[in-house]
């Protein structure tokens, strides 16, 4: 396989991981059909945020230096494991809550959605591994150092393009009156989604 062919593939599973439907791209597409699309959009750059810090740290090795500090490591999962647990409490008292979820105009403004972004990825230590694994796919042994900086980089904007392509195809008037039709089914979705990952990420000691 050639170094171009590499490089093309490692995208490749970067793009297929980004899209998947995991607890990152749900908290995307929930928050921008029930509290709109600024909301959305704030949500899904702190998860690029995130991304990207994970993706420097892939890409110096300093996950490496991370992997050397199993406690650290664990304790990060544990957290991270914890907020997902968290996230899926509010989902699943919602979809059993009869009460109606207010408007994007009505939301309180000290909702940082930034933060719960960039709190749902750097909670997440799995998601510098899979950085690890698609620069290994992607940059070849000997490689030189333009073929990192062209992968993440690469990588970079496909994140920036599905993560806030997410957010405003859920925040469109169809998505929005969608999800006010089956709120309690989404809530209840996201919920389990959310607690299956928390539980995976705190029993999870590989």
């Amino acid at each position: 396989m050639s170094e171009y062919d590499a490089i093309f593939l490692g995208i490749g599973a970067y793009l297929i991981a980004t899209m998947s439907p995991g607890p990152a791209v749900l908290a995307i597409m929930g928050v921008a059909a029930r509290d709109g699309r600024k909301a959305g959009l704030q949500l899904a750059s702190g998860v690029v945020c995130g991304s990207l810090f994970w993706g420097l740290c892939a890409a110096f090795g300093l996950a490496t230096v991370m992997a050397q500090f199993a406690g650290l490591f664990i304790a990060l999962k544990i957290a991270g494991g914890l907020y997902l647990l968290w996230l899926a409490f509010k989902a699943l008292r919602s979809a059993f809550s009869s009460a109606q979820k207010l408007k994007a105009t009505e939301v309180s403004r000290d909702k940082n959605y930034l933060l719960q972004g960039l709190a749902i990825h750097l909670t997440n230590p799995k998601a510098v591994l899979a950085w690890v694994a698609i620069l290994a796919v992607g940059v070849q042994q000997d490689a030189p150092i333009w073929h990192a900086i062209a992968m993440f980089g690469s990588c970079a904007v496909l994140g920036v393009c599905v993560f806030l392509g997410y957010a405003l195809l859920f925040s469109t008037a169809r998505a929005q009156a969608l999800y006010a039709r089956a709120r309690r089914f989404f809530e209840f979705l996201f919920g389990c989604v959310f607690g299956t990952a928390g539980l995976m990420l705190i029993t999870d000691r590989s």
